[in-house]
């Protein structure tokens, strides 16, 4: 899979994810898509607007990634691996 084919069913897989565990939804909705290697997604979440403080939401990310892989498989029949 390329990531351009990725990237053109990304809506799909995010309306399915935020059907299946809406939390999970609020972590990866505005992950950019930044690579696709091999089997592996690289989601990138910088964005110098969005938060001026200090936060972090490795814990959210890393707890509803495996949400996230089977959504993606469900929908492309890819099995990614999920990193940022």
């Amino acid at each position: 899979m390329e990531l351009s084919e990725l990237k053109s069913q990304w809506n799909e897989v995010l309306f399915a994810l935020e059907a299946r565990n809406r939390v999970a939804w609020l972590t990866f909705f505005d992950a950019r898509l930044a690579a696709l290697n091999n089997s592996e997604l690289k989601l990138d979440f910088s964005d110098p607007e969005k938060f001026s403080g200090a936060h972090s939401y490795t814990d959210s990310r890393a707890k509803f990634a495996p949400v996230l892989q089977e959504v993606i498989l469900n929908i492309t029949g890819e099995k990614l691996e999920i990193s940022w």
